[in-house]
């Protein structure tokens, strides 16, 4: 089955991280050192403290790390530039300046609940929010950097897209690089090499198991956060002559 490919932004953009970080150093088994530092949120925004996985060499050890999402190269001038580099391409990202370094030895697991994309048609753009059905936690391909400035250390992140497939392709042309199972492991572990993983597309078993869901046009400001912002509502009619 064939399904047209629709777009509205380049990039994955928002993306919902409610579960509290108690949850998550449970889940993947990883110390927390954010400090409570980061609360959950519903609607993760571009340059907003996110919880972020990495492997520490020195405990051998997981941890859950607060980074700032859009990544900050170490060489950059100014931390600006952080928000145009919230996502890297899965396709290009061994190439890119910005991120050679990074994917060789500074890669990350993202957990999301959910992600959120707004699908172009007839009566406009409706945000969709893509979940598990079964209300599992998704894991996204990331990668982090510090960099250093006037007032300390700044660790960020990117997070990894690849071409959407299936039906998600009816709601935008990128998705994240959703990682299940051992390749969650093998992302982060220490000198593997990454291309292997980044040239995999998402499970079709993952992919059916998601939830194209249609949400309020709240979600569309920063300012709205709370569990309202993904209640389903019912898609608008496809516009008509008569």
């Amino acid at each position: 089955m064939s399904y047209p490919t629709v777009s509205l932004h380049a990039m994955c953009g928002r993306y919902d991280s409610h579960r509290s970080t108690d949850d998550l150093s449970a889940y993947f088994d990883a110390d927390d050192d954010t400090g409570g530092a980061v609360p959950g949120r519903y609607n993760t925004a571009p340059t907003q403290p996110v919880r972020i996985v990495v492997y520490d060499p020195e405990r051998e050890r997981r941890t859950i790390q607060a980074a700032r999402w859009g990544l900050v190269p170490f060489w950059a001038k100014d931390p600006s530039i952080g928000s145009r580099m919230i996502n890297a391409r899965a396709e290009t990202v061994t190439e890119k300046p910005a991120y050679r370094s990074a994917v060789r030895s500074m890669r990350a697991l993202v957990p999301m609940d959910g992600w959120f994309e707004w699908r172009v048609g007839e009566s406009g753009k409706q945000p969709c929010y893509l979940v598990p059905r079964d209300a599992g936690l998704l894991t996204a391909a990331g990668l982090y950097s510090w960099w250093d400035g006037p007032d300390g250390r700044l660790l960020s992140c990117t997070i990894i897209t690849t071409a959407a497939v299936g039906e998600l392709r009816t709601v935008h042309q990128r998705m994240p690089l959703l990682l299940a199972g051992e390749d969650r492991a093998g992302w982060l572990a220490p000198g593997a090499d990454a291309a292997d993983l980044l040239s995999v597309p998402p499970s079709d078993e993952l992919v059916a198991g998601l939830e194209i869901r249609p949400v309020g046009g709240a979600v569309g400001s920063v300012r709205n956060e709370g569990p309202h912002l993904l209640d389903p509502v019912p898609e608008p009619a496809p516009a008509t002559l008569f």
